[in-house]
Protein backbone atom coordinates (compact mmCIF):
# COMPACT_ATOMS: atom_id res chain seq x y z
CA UNK A 1 0.00 0.00 0.00
CA UNK A 2 3.19 1.97 0.52
CA UNK A 3 2.58 4.03 -3.17
CA UNK A 4 1.74 7.00 -4.86
CA UNK A 5 -0.73 9.32 -2.54
CA UNK A 6 -1.70 8.27 0.86
CA UNK A 7 -4.27 11.16 1.52
CA UNK A 8 -4.64 12.59 5.24
CA UNK A 9 -8.27 13.85 6.02
CA UNK A 10 -8.89 16.12 8.99
CA UNK A 11 -10.63 14.57 12.23
CA UNK A 12 -13.28 17.18 12.54
CA UNK A 13 -13.46 17.68 16.48
CA UNK A 14 -15.21 19.86 19.07
CA UNK A 15 -15.48 19.94 22.67
CA UNK A 16 -18.14 17.37 22.35
CA UNK A 17 -16.45 14.75 19.99
CA UNK A 18 -15.98 14.05 16.80
CA UNK A 19 -18.19 14.88 14.09
CA UNK A 20 -18.66 11.28 12.64
CA UNK A 21 -20.72 12.61 9.86
CA UNK A 22 -18.03 15.04 8.46
CA UNK A 23 -15.43 12.74 8.92
CA UNK A 24 -17.22 9.85 7.30
CA UNK A 25 -17.79 11.95 4.56
CA UNK A 26 -14.40 13.40 4.29
CA UNK A 27 -13.35 10.02 4.19
CA UNK A 28 -15.53 8.87 1.08
CA UNK A 29 -14.55 11.90 -0.87
CA UNK A 30 -10.84 10.43 -0.94
CA UNK A 31 -12.00 6.87 -1.81
CA UNK A 32 -14.40 8.45 -4.62
CA UNK A 33 -11.35 9.57 -5.95
CA UNK A 34 -9.83 6.96 -5.90
CA UNK A 35 -6.27 8.16 -3.75
CA UNK A 36 -3.41 4.89 -3.20
CA UNK A 37 -4.20 4.96 0.74
CA UNK A 38 -5.79 7.06 3.31
CA UNK A 39 -4.28 7.86 6.62
CA UNK A 40 -6.20 8.31 9.17
CA UNK A 41 -5.80 9.67 12.76
CA UNK A 42 -2.23 11.44 11.77
CA UNK A 43 -1.25 15.40 12.10
CA UNK A 44 -3.99 16.51 10.30
CA UNK A 45 -6.55 14.19 11.81
CA UNK A 46 -5.75 15.50 15.83
CA UNK A 47 -4.57 12.42 16.88
CA UNK A 48 -3.32 13.74 20.11
CA UNK A 49 -6.30 15.26 20.87
CA UNK A 50 -8.44 12.54 20.58
CA UNK A 51 -9.09 9.63 23.97
CA UNK A 52 -8.49 5.94 23.16
CA UNK A 53 -12.11 5.65 22.64
CA UNK A 54 -12.55 8.74 19.70
CA UNK A 55 -9.54 7.23 18.10
CA UNK A 56 -11.20 3.71 17.81
CA UNK A 57 -14.20 4.76 16.99
CA UNK A 58 -12.70 7.00 14.22
CA UNK A 59 -10.60 3.89 12.85
CA UNK A 60 -13.56 2.19 12.57
CA UNK A 61 -15.70 4.63 10.60
CA UNK A 62 -12.54 5.11 7.87
CA UNK A 63 -11.87 2.10 7.41
CA UNK A 64 -15.85 1.20 6.59
CA UNK A 65 -15.81 4.77 4.50
CA UNK A 66 -12.72 3.74 2.45
CA UNK A 67 -14.61 1.07 0.63
CA UNK A 68 -11.36 -1.32 0.03
CA UNK A 69 -9.05 2.15 -0.38
CA UNK A 70 -6.12 0.98 2.12
CA UNK A 71 -6.20 2.28 5.85
CA UNK A 72 -3.32 3.44 7.62
CA UNK A 73 -4.09 4.11 11.09
CA UNK A 74 -1.73 6.97 13.65
CA UNK A 75 -1.22 4.95 17.25
CA UNK A 76 1.99 7.76 18.70
CA UNK A 77 1.17 8.42 22.12
CA UNK A 78 2.85 9.44 25.31
CA UNK A 79 3.41 5.25 26.72
CA UNK A 80 4.48 2.23 24.90
CA UNK A 81 1.64 0.45 26.42
CA UNK A 82 -0.38 3.34 25.47
CA UNK A 83 0.51 2.56 21.66
CA UNK A 84 0.13 -1.44 21.93
CA UNK A 85 -3.23 -0.76 23.14
CA UNK A 86 -4.35 1.55 19.76
CA UNK A 87 -2.06 -0.81 17.87
CA UNK A 88 -4.54 -3.82 19.34
CA UNK A 89 -7.89 -1.09 18.13
CA UNK A 90 -6.55 -0.39 14.86
CA UNK A 91 -5.52 -3.13 13.52
CA UNK A 92 -8.87 -5.11 15.25
CA UNK A 93 -10.65 -2.07 13.23
CA UNK A 94 -9.21 -3.49 9.68
CA UNK A 95 -6.21 -0.82 9.29
CA UNK A 96 -4.01 -2.02 6.56
CA UNK A 97 -1.35 -0.45 8.06
CA UNK A 98 -0.65 1.51 11.36
CA UNK A 99 1.70 5.19 11.19
CA UNK A 100 3.97 5.87 14.90
CA UNK A 101 5.77 9.00 15.31
CA UNK A 102 7.91 8.98 18.51
CA UNK A 103 5.65 10.99 20.99
CA UNK A 104 7.49 12.07 23.83
CA UNK A 105 7.50 14.52 26.73
CA UNK A 106 10.85 14.09 27.83
CA UNK A 107 13.54 14.00 24.99
CA UNK A 108 14.28 10.59 23.93
CA UNK A 109 17.44 8.93 23.25
CA UNK A 110 18.23 6.68 20.24
CA UNK A 111 17.92 3.57 22.44
CA UNK A 112 14.49 4.29 23.26
CA UNK A 113 13.09 5.23 19.98
CA UNK A 114 14.32 1.92 18.88
CA UNK A 115 13.24 0.34 22.10
CA UNK A 116 9.51 2.14 21.23
CA UNK A 117 9.26 0.14 18.04
CA UNK A 118 11.03 -2.81 18.81
CA UNK A 119 8.40 -3.52 21.70
CA UNK A 120 5.25 -2.37 19.12
CA UNK A 121 6.36 -4.22 15.89
CA UNK A 122 6.80 -7.47 17.54
CA UNK A 123 2.91 -7.28 18.61
CA UNK A 124 2.05 -6.27 14.87
CA UNK A 125 0.32 -8.64 12.08
CA UNK A 126 -0.13 -4.98 9.81
CA UNK A 127 2.77 -3.05 8.54
CA UNK A 128 4.06 -0.06 10.38
CA UNK A 129 4.93 2.95 9.07
CA UNK A 130 8.03 4.98 10.90
CA UNK A 131 7.01 8.70 11.59
CA UNK A 132 9.76 11.29 11.50
CA UNK A 133 8.41 14.37 12.47
CA UNK A 134 10.92 16.94 14.46
CA UNK A 135 8.73 19.71 14.38
CA UNK A 136 6.35 18.11 16.17
CA UNK A 137 8.49 15.20 18.17
CA UNK A 138 11.32 17.17 18.44
CA UNK A 139 13.27 14.18 18.18
CA UNK A 140 15.82 13.82 15.42
CA UNK A 141 16.30 10.42 13.28
CA UNK A 142 19.78 9.28 12.03
CA UNK A 143 19.86 7.23 9.04
CA UNK A 144 21.24 4.87 11.17
CA UNK A 145 18.69 4.84 13.23
CA UNK A 146 16.57 4.92 10.79
CA UNK A 147 18.10 1.62 9.17
CA UNK A 148 18.08 -0.35 12.34
CA UNK A 149 14.48 0.20 12.92
CA UNK A 150 13.36 -0.07 9.84
CA UNK A 151 15.19 -4.17 10.15
CA UNK A 152 12.64 -5.37 12.62
CA UNK A 153 9.76 -7.01 11.37
CA UNK A 154 6.79 -5.64 9.97
CA UNK A 155 8.38 -2.28 9.02
CA UNK A 156 6.77 -1.25 5.76
CA UNK A 157 7.73 2.57 5.29
CA UNK A 158 9.32 5.60 6.48
CA UNK A 159 7.77 9.04 6.36
CA UNK A 160 10.43 11.25 6.15
CA UNK A 161 10.21 15.35 6.64
CA UNK A 162 10.05 17.48 2.75
CA UNK A 163 13.16 17.73 1.37
CA UNK A 164 14.43 21.01 -1.44
CA UNK A 165 14.12 20.32 -4.89
CA UNK A 166 17.94 20.46 -5.48
CA UNK A 167 18.61 18.35 -2.36
CA UNK A 168 16.37 15.84 -2.49
CA UNK A 169 17.74 13.57 -4.62
CA UNK A 170 21.02 13.02 -2.61
CA UNK A 171 18.81 13.20 0.26
CA UNK A 172 16.16 10.41 -0.88
CA UNK A 173 19.79 7.57 -2.34
CA UNK A 174 21.33 8.19 1.05
CA UNK A 175 18.43 7.16 3.31
CA UNK A 176 17.55 4.68 0.82
CA UNK A 177 20.74 2.83 1.22
CA UNK A 178 20.53 2.37 4.82
CA UNK A 179 16.94 0.67 4.39
CA UNK A 180 15.92 -3.06 3.62
CA UNK A 181 14.75 -4.45 0.36
CA UNK A 182 10.92 -3.64 0.17
CA UNK A 183 11.32 -0.66 3.00
CA UNK A 184 9.22 2.00 1.42
CA UNK A 185 10.93 5.58 1.38
CA UNK A 186 7.79 8.22 1.23
CA UNK A 187 8.01 12.05 1.69
CA UNK A 188 5.69 14.90 3.38
CA UNK A 189 5.82 18.76 3.20
CA UNK A 190 3.23 19.16 0.99
CA UNK A 191 4.70 22.42 -0.78
CA UNK A 192 8.08 20.62 -1.16
CA UNK A 193 6.16 16.84 -2.33
CA UNK A 194 6.65 17.54 -6.14
CA UNK A 195 10.72 17.67 -5.67
CA UNK A 196 10.57 14.55 -3.48
CA UNK A 197 8.46 12.49 -6.00
CA UNK A 198 10.69 13.73 -8.63
CA UNK A 199 13.75 12.40 -7.01
CA UNK A 200 12.22 9.06 -6.47
CA UNK A 201 10.04 8.92 -3.14
CA UNK A 202 7.67 6.03 -3.38
CA UNK A 203 5.13 7.91 -2.43
CA UNK A 204 3.58 10.89 -0.72
CA UNK A 205 1.73 11.68 2.46
CA UNK A 206 -0.16 14.35 2.00
CA UNK A 207 -1.92 17.13 4.41
CA UNK A 208 -3.75 19.04 1.38
CA UNK A 209 -4.34 15.31 -0.44
CA UNK A 210 -6.88 14.36 2.66
CA UNK A 211 -9.03 17.52 1.45
CA UNK A 212 -8.00 18.05 -2.21
CA UNK A 213 -7.38 14.63 -3.37
CA UNK A 214 -7.98 15.10 -7.42
CA UNK A 215 -5.27 18.21 -7.43
CA UNK A 216 -2.39 16.10 -5.27
CA UNK A 217 -3.26 12.84 -7.69
CA UNK A 218 -2.18 14.96 -11.03
CA UNK A 219 0.69 15.66 -9.32
CA UNK A 220 1.58 12.47 -8.16
CA UNK A 221 0.38 10.86 -11.13
CA UNK A 222 2.71 13.10 -13.42
CA UNK A 223 5.47 12.21 -11.14
CA UNK A 224 4.62 8.69 -11.39
CA UNK A 225 5.16 8.89 -15.45
CA UNK A 226 7.92 10.68 -15.63
CA UNK A 227 6.77 14.18 -16.19
CA UNK A 228 8.83 16.04 -13.75
CA UNK A 229 8.10 19.63 -15.10
CA UNK A 230 4.21 18.53 -15.01
CA UNK A 231 4.35 17.77 -11.51
CA UNK A 232 6.46 21.08 -10.29
CA UNK A 233 3.92 22.89 -12.32
CA UNK A 234 0.91 21.16 -10.72
CA UNK A 235 2.34 22.11 -7.09
CA UNK A 236 3.55 25.49 -7.82
CA UNK A 237 -0.30 26.35 -9.00
CA UNK A 238 -0.84 25.85 -5.51
CA UNK A 239 1.78 28.16 -4.13
CA UNK A 240 -1.06 30.60 -2.32
CA UNK A 241 -2.00 27.20 -0.36
CA UNK A 242 1.64 26.63 0.20
CA UNK A 243 2.33 30.09 1.44
CA UNK A 244 -0.31 29.61 4.32
CA UNK A 245 0.91 26.28 5.27
CA UNK A 246 4.17 27.79 6.19
CA UNK A 247 2.59 31.30 7.53
CA UNK A 248 -0.31 29.67 9.77
CA UNK A 249 0.58 25.75 10.10
CA UNK A 250 -0.91 23.32 7.23
CA UNK A 251 -3.67 22.47 10.39
CA UNK A 252 -5.17 25.78 9.95
CA UNK A 253 -5.54 26.25 6.75
CA UNK A 254 -6.93 22.67 5.63
CA UNK A 255 -9.76 23.02 8.61
CA UNK A 256 -10.28 26.43 7.10
CA UNK A 257 -10.47 25.36 3.76
CA UNK A 258 -12.54 22.62 4.75
CA UNK A 259 -15.18 24.92 6.61
CA UNK A 260 -15.04 27.25 2.96
CA UNK A 261 -15.81 24.24 1.21
CA UNK A 262 -18.62 23.36 3.47
CA UNK A 263 -16.92 19.86 4.23
CA UNK A 264 -17.25 20.31 7.95
CA UNK A 265 -18.71 22.77 10.78
CA UNK A 266 -17.47 25.33 13.44
CA UNK A 267 -15.50 24.82 15.11
CA UNK A 268 -13.62 21.90 14.29
CA UNK A 269 -10.18 21.90 15.88
CA UNK A 270 -10.31 20.51 19.74
CA UNK A 271 -8.78 23.36 22.17
CA UNK A 272 -6.75 25.13 22.72
CA UNK A 273 -6.46 25.24 18.90
CA UNK A 274 -8.48 27.44 16.90
CA UNK A 275 -9.46 28.63 13.87
CA UNK A 276 -7.91 31.08 11.32
CA UNK A 277 -8.84 34.58 11.78
CA UNK A 278 -10.85 36.34 9.03
CA UNK A 279 -8.04 37.77 7.05
CA UNK A 280 -6.86 34.57 6.95
CA UNK A 281 -9.84 33.13 6.15
CA UNK A 282 -10.23 35.26 3.43
CA UNK A 283 -6.85 34.26 1.75
CA UNK A 284 -7.19 30.33 2.07
CA UNK A 285 -11.18 31.23 -0.19
CA UNK A 286 -9.40 33.03 -2.22
CA UNK A 287 -6.59 29.95 -2.80
CA UNK A 288 -9.02 27.81 -3.11
CA UNK A 289 -11.74 30.05 -5.78
CA UNK A 290 -8.08 30.41 -7.62
CA UNK A 291 -7.65 26.36 -8.03
CA UNK A 292 -11.73 26.57 -9.42
CA UNK A 293 -12.32 23.66 -5.72
CA UNK A 294 -15.51 23.22 -5.09
CA UNK A 295 -17.36 20.62 -2.86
Amino acid sequence: MFTGLSAFPLTPTDETGIDERAFRKLVERLAAAGVDSIGALGSTGGYAYLTREQRSRAARIAVDAAGGIPVMIGIGALRTSDVLALAEDAQNAGASAVLLAPVSYQQLTDDEVFGLYEDVTAQLSVPLCVYDNPGTTHFHFSDELHGRIAALPNVGAVKIPGIPADRAATRIAALRSQLPDGVALGVSGDQLAAGGLNAGADLWFSVIGGLLPEECLAITRAAAQGDAARAVELSERMEPLWELFGRCGSLRVTSAAAEHLGLVGTPNLPRPLRGLPAEARREVAAALDALGVRA
